[in-house]
């Protein structure tokens, strides 16, 4: 590196071949393994020459692990050292999931046109959104991440992950305040970990250089894109797609009944990336699909394919709050809130829903709607299938005894027998000066993972309102205290949720016409 930092990497070369194109992979988790079999030998069988890079300050190669900080300047150093060798032939992709898909984002729009394809898995441009979502903190996912890279550069480090989980569920229920659970979890403070408690109120600063959302509609390669409809990083991976397709690119866009951590989606993405290489690098297009996005269909339990995301033909419809916790099309009559009390010290457990080290697959919330603190509407069972696809968001009029609050939004698909299945949420964090005040009662706009679903004929649509989520996100105390705040008492908050012509709290939903 320019810095005389080195980072250690092996190169896969198919047999027979010289100067063939090359796919580089960029990771903070080691190259060999699974990782070696999987990426490099498996590209490497298909024809490609493979890099695999240790990023900065693990499994052998020098410095110190910043996380996200270091690879923009490191990923341009080893595509430039890359056109010195020998065996370059001119051409390379590059390839990875998670992280390894943000080190793509990294360099993309800086490096030059012979990067002719990028294959990017669950994974974002940015990840400051997916750390504060909402504005609130994504506690479990930044804490479980954190964790494990501190294990994983040691010895017998890999089974990091399997640990980390436990070992943060086991910390966050400590009881111990926000800004000491590294010491929890690690047994030492963590860096990263305290720079995103440090940098939640003023993220801006930290976040500049690792933020590459900006410049992805620079990006000339040809993009694919793999995610998942329970992935934490879903919402901004369609963020970039949409860049995209704003400065008139066609990416290929695949979204699976997938979570992070699924092991379901390793053969999907192998096979779309080599597919997308051999397009893109060798000629071959004979691999790719007629339309550019592919959705599973979650409740149709069907693969569909479409010209782009949104999908054509796409209806929003509000679902309005209704009295009697009622939830249907038609507007609401005029009626008295509802209210329920949230407290920090007994903050809203979460049962499901996306985070980054766990299944996070839909659950039964039933044992979740019994509590008191969260509020749950529910419409007639339904005449007929409705598909769902696309943005959700809410829209909701709320009132707070303190303005430090958070408003957590959940839609449930209700089968016949009871059972309640979480199939998307969000959150919103509340402080004084939020813009969306009308007197004292605010209008509050909650942003919830997109989804593909279809609600089948006697089903019912369900809501969850609540201000908790814990620990996905990290309790809200009540008093605007920064979350580096050693603890002290915390502020109960007791809120109404309004629905009444004046006040239409609603769900915006996508209605799309099921196939014919």
């Amino acid at each position: 590196m320019p810095d005389g930092v080195t980072l250690l990497a092996d190169r896969y070369v198919p047999a027979g071949a010289e100067r063939a194109p090359v796919v580089l992979i960029r990771s903070p988790y080691g190259r060999r393994g699974l990782f070696g079999l999987l990426y490099g030998r498996g590209f490497a069988w298909h024809g490609f020459q493979v890099v695999m890079q240790s990023c900065r300050g693990g499994f052998g190669s020098g410095g110190d692990l910043d996380p996200l900080g270091h690879e923009h300047d490191d990923g341009l150093a080893t595509i430039a050292w890359m056109r010195e060798q020998p065996w370059y032939g001119g051409s390379f992709a590059m390839f990875g999931p998670s992280y390894l898909g943000f080190t793509q984002w990294a360099v993309a729009p800086y490096a030059g046109p012979d990067l002719k394809a990028m294959a990017t898995q669950i994974t974002a441009s940015q990840f400051r959104d997916a750390a504060y979502v909402g504005g609130a903190f994504a506690l479990e996912s930044a804490l479980s991440w954190t964790t494990l890279t501190e294990h994983m550069g040691r010895r017998f480090g890999g089974a990091a992950g399997l640990t980390a989980p436990r070992v943060t569920r086991r910390a966050v229920l400590s009881g111990r305040p926000v800004g000491e659970l590294d010491l929890a979890s690690a047994g030492r403070p963590l860096r990263f970990y305290r720079d995103l408690l440090a940098h939640h109120a003023d993220p801006a600063p930290y976040w500049t250089r690792r933020d590459h959302s900006p410049k992805v509609g620079e990006v000339d390669a040809a993009v694919t894109m793999l995610g998942g409809w329970y992935d934490v990083f879903l919402p901004w991976q369609l963020k970039d797609y949409a860049a995209l397709r704003a400065a008139g690119r066609r990416p290929y866009l695949t979204i699976g009944p997938w979570y992070h951590i699924d092991a379901r989606h390793l053969g999907p993405s192998m096979a779309e990336s080599l597919a997308w290489f051999r397009a893109h690098l060798l000629g071959d297009v004979s691999g790719l699909r007629d339309q550019p996005v592919r959705l599973y269909v979650t409740g149709a339990e069907e693969w569909r394919e479409y010209p782009d995301w949104p999908v054509p033909g796409l209806r929003r419809r509000r679902w309005h709050l209704q009295h009697g916790f009622g939830l249907g099309t038609d507007g609401p009559l005029e009626s008295e809130p509802d209210r329920f009390r949230y407290h920090p010290d007994h903050p809203t457990p979460v049962i499901g829903g996306p985070v980054l080290l766990a299944d996070s697959r839909p659950r039964d919330q039933r044992r979740l709607e019994a509590r008191r603190d969260v509020l749950v509407y529910s419409s007639p069972p339904l005449e007929s299938d409705l598909e769902m696809i696309g943005p959700v968001s809410a829209e909701l009029y709320v009132r707070s005894s303190t303005p430090y609050a958070d408003v957590v939004v959940r839609v449930c698909d209700v089968h016949p027998d009871g059972r309640s299945m979480n199939v998307c949420e969000g959150v919103r964090r509340l402080g004084p000066l939020d813009a969306d005040t009308l007197g004292d009662v605010r209008r509050v706009r909650v942003e919830l993972w997109p989804i593909g679903h279809r609600f089948r004929r006697g089903h019912r649509v369900r809501v969850h309102v609540a201000a908790g989520a814990y620990p996905t996100i990290a309790r809200n105390p009540g008093t605007g205290d920064p979350l580096t705040h050693s603890g002290g008492p915390m502020v109960p908050s007791d809120v109404e949720v309004f629905h009444s012509p004046d006040h239409p709290s609603a769900v915006i939903m996508p209605l799309c016409a099921p196939p014919g």
